[in-house]
């Protein structure tokens, strides 16, 4: 179990790396999805199938999801729809790969282990709750601030952009 947790940390690790030098947005939320797929797996790997379960449907979901909306909503001239090769069957290899090496990775772990045994004591979702809003509960909301302010940053950033590329459009500058 500790190569699996190695190579599951391994690849969040990358897929994040990767995501940080990406200059094409959609391509960097694709990575990030498969980073937060792998730390889905070191989660479960560490005894928490709970706190697993909500990386990928919350963050690998529900997040990557409204941030891609974002991104199409904001509908920014030259950003990530005008680039070229963007719809390009090689530009999803990475992220298809890594997600692969995933994927047969949480088949293994799934069938090898017998039914209701895991190698740590487990951790349910009341000992999650109580953590969460408990003793971390500040930074929680601290995160959650966090996220509020990048967005909101990304907003006004890509509308000063749009509307600069309206202006030059239209003779004006």
């Amino acid at each position: 179990m500790n190569t699996l947790f190695f190579i599951a940390g391994t690849m969040a690790a990358v897929s994040a790396g990767i995501a940080i030098f990406q200059r094409n947005a959609i391509h960097a939320l694709l990575y990030l999805i498969v980073s937060f797929i792998g730390l889905g797996l070191v989660f479960f790997l560490l005894g928490a199938p709970f706190a697993a379960v909500l990386e990928v449907i919350i963050y690998a979901g529900a997040i990557m999801v409204l941030f891609v909306f974002v991104v199409m909503m904001l509908n920014v001239k030259g950003m990530w729809y005008e680039e070229k090769g963007i719809f390009r069957i090689g530009a999803f290899i990475g992220p298809a790969l890594l997600a692969l090496v995933l994927v047969i990775e949480v088949f293994y772990v799934l069938w090898s282990t017998p039914a209701g045994t895991y190698p740590l004591t487990m951790v349910g979702p009341k000992k999650v709750s109580i953590s969460l809003f408990g003793p971390y509960a500040l930074a929680v909301e601290l995160a959650s601030m966090a996220l509020l302010a990048g967005l909101v940053g990304a907003y006004h950033l890509a509308h000063r952009i749009g509307s600069a590329a309206g202006k030059e459009e239209d003779g004006h500058e």
